[in-house]
């Protein structure tokens, strides 16, 4: 039972709240236990793993803890565990998509489209806390890869200015392209894919959320298949 704030397991999942200390290990922390079942389901073994009252007093437990709630358990992952970039029909891939939240609904939603991510440069660390909770668990089942990787025929997602989506082609092998929900896609990002889709909204409305804006492509490379 760990009894010192100064122990060394302790230490270790303060260290992996920085994003430079998660690259630089290869590791990263998963708080709760949706989030540890999802990795037991996936069949992905933890490094180190804490319950509270069985291996760690739960005060302690709870002051390395990045949860409103402190969680009952706390687990430490690889990097190299998780599903690395894989053949699947449809791919979203994220340009400068900065917000962690959306990082982790995006790859949730992939999961329930059977698609794989791919990330840029810039983007928000899949493995950091809040993308974690975003993804609810889908980190250890979706594929993910870099932007600059994955193949096929890209299709730009942009708030105004492309065919509506229900115009494009698409189909087996489609990689949706989305970028940060402020800055949207750079126009040379844009030139170098095969098409660029709008997704029609209210006149009233600005633009979506761009985990939105996947959700509704995805759904719509679903519907035609």
């Amino acid at each position: 039972m760990i009894t010192s704030a100064a122990n060394a397991r302790l230490k270790l999942i303060r260290r992996l709240e920085s994003r430079r200390q998660r690259a630089k290990l290869g590791l990263f922390v998963a708080e709760g236990e949706d989030l540890v079942g999802a990795a037991v389901a996936a069949g992905i073994e933890p490094v180190d793993l804490l319950v509270a009252g069985e291996d760690v007093e739960p005060e302690l437990l709870a002051g390395v803890s990045t949860l409103a709630h402190p969680p009952r358990v706390i687990a430490v992952y690889r990097r190299a565990d998780l599903p690395a970039l894989a053949p699947r029909p449809v791919v979203l891939a994220l340009w400068h998509v900065a917000d962690p939240g959306n990082v982790g609904t995006l790859i949730r939603t992939a999961d329930a489209f059977g698609a794989s991510v791919a990330l840029s440069d810039g983007c928000a660390d899949p493995t950091g806390p809040k993308a974690l909770r975003g993804s609810a668990g889908a980190i250890f089942r979706v594929p993910l890869g870099r932007f600059d990787e994955v193949t096929g025929r890209r299709v730009a997602l942009v708030s105004d200015g492309g065919a509506p989506l229900a115009d494009v082609e698409m189909g087996d092998g489609t990689v949706f392209v989305l970028g940060a929900e402020r800055e949207g896609l750079p126009r040379d990002v844009v030139e170098a894919c095969d098409a660029a889709a709008t997704i029609p909204l209210a006149a009233q409305a600005e633009s979506l959320n761009v985990a939105a804006a996947g959700a509704v492509a995805l759904y719509e490379w679903s519907r035609r298949r």
